[in-house]
This record gives C-alpha cells, sequence and structure tokens, in this order.
C-alpha cells in the first residue's frame, strides 16, 4: 500500500481512534481486494490441559466489545471454550499483505443476539444447524442427508427456529496486533494492548 496509507494510519492511532476503527478500515479494504471471505479468520483455542486446536471459522461482528462467531456448542470448539474460555485469532489478507493477531477472554453472546443472526442465515444453513452433531462420528454421508430430510419435514413451510446447541462466542481482546509487509523482510508490527475491557489501550511497535 502507498506511504499516504500509512501516515494516515498512524495519524488515527496517535489522535487515539483505537485498533477496533483501525481493524474495520483494514476489513474495509480486505473486502475489496479479497476475492472471497475476507472475514475467515484462524481461531485457535486450547482444551482443559492446554492442548491448542485451531480451525478456520467466519467473523460475523465487531465492535469495541470484541469479536464475534457462531458455532454448534457441542463441536470441539464449544466444548474447549467451555472448558478454557481464551481464544487467539489470525486474519490473513494474502492480497494486501497484512495479517490481524487477536487475542482475548471468550464469552457467550446474549440469546436475543444468536436469535438475530441465526435469522439472517439462508434456510437450508438453518435445517443444517439442526441435522449436524458437528464433529461427532459421521457414518456415512446418507446419515447427514437423512437428518436433513428429518428436519426439513419437521420445519415445513415455518420458521426455523434456532437450535439450543448453536449459538456464538465474543471474544473481549486483551491485545490485538497489527501487522503489514515491508521489502526485506523489515515488517510493520503495531500492537495495542491492555488488562482488561475497561482499561485504556496501549500502543507499541515491535521488531520484525
Amino acid at each position: 500500500m502507498s506511504d499516504a496509507v500509512t501516515e494516515t494510519e498512524e495519524s488515527r492511532i496517535f489522535e487515539g481512534d483505537g485498533p477496533i476503527a483501525l481493524f474495520h478500515e483494514w476489513m474495509k479494504l480486505a473486502r475489496e481486494k479479497e476475492p472471497e471471505d475476507a472475514n475467515a479468520v484462524a481461531l485457535a483455542t486450547a482444551d482443559a490441559d492446554g492442548f491448542p486446536d485451531v480451525r478456520m471459522v467466519l467473523l460475523k461482528d465487531v465492535d469495541e466489545r470484541g469479536f464475534v462467531f457462531y458455532t454448534n456448542l457441542e463441536s470441539i470448539k464449544g466444548l474447549e471454550l467451555k472448558e478454557n474460555p481464551r481464544a487467539a485469532l489470525c486474519f490473513h489478507w494474502k492480497s494486501l499483505r497484512r495479517q490481524v493477531r487477536v487475542r482475548g477472554e471468550v464469552t457467550p453472546v446474549g440469546e436475543d443476539e444468536a436469535d438475530a443472526y441465526f435469522a439472517t442465515r439462508a434456510r437450508d444453513s438453518q435445517i443444517g444447524a439442526w441435522a449436524s452433531k458437528q464433529s461427532r462420528p459421521l457414518e456415512g454421508r446418507f446419515e447427514l442427508e437423512k437428518q436433513v430430510a428429518v428436519f426439513t419435514a419437521k420445519f415445513g413451510l415455518g420458521k426455523v427456529s434456532r437450535p439450543p446447541h448453536w449459538s456464538g462466542f465474543r471474544i473481549a481482546p486483551r491485545r490485538i496486533e497489527f501487522w503489514r509487509d515491508r521489502p526485506f523482510r523489515l515488517h510493520d508490527r503495531l500492537v495495542f494492548k491492555r488488562e482488561s475491557p475497561a482499561d485504556r489501550w496501549q500502543t507499541e511497535k515491535l521488531y520484525p
């Protein structure tokens, strides 16, 4: 990206807009440049023994409270977050040569918030949330298709309610790092950190 963009971003940082405003700016650029799924992000969790897991999810919302994604609560990530409610995210936008890393505590979203998001999903995806026993053994594709047929018949033409085992999580960030590729691997790294959501963000630059 141009030096003008760099100067604008740094000016906003030191004027106090904070990391969420900067993230929205980078996400806007990613949506313009990435061929698909600019909101795809690697989510890292760990079980009660500290053994890590990572997988791709889709970011569905972000504001000053944190970063939101949705899942089956009985999936591996859902169970791990219940045991150890801390997580990390890593966005990598190859077309922009930029990366954002997030780390913080995790809490469930509210019931009303989960209901509102679920209502925006395509009907087939809503049925799929009922049909899939996510992360558990599957004998074959026919078994899954049978469950889809069962719940399709159950709801008929009516509204598909949100399953009790399906909801969202919010990561309240303690640390957000913005990384930008620079020549000769002399990359830009800017970190925002705080001890709790009530604290002010502190910033520092890191060696690449």
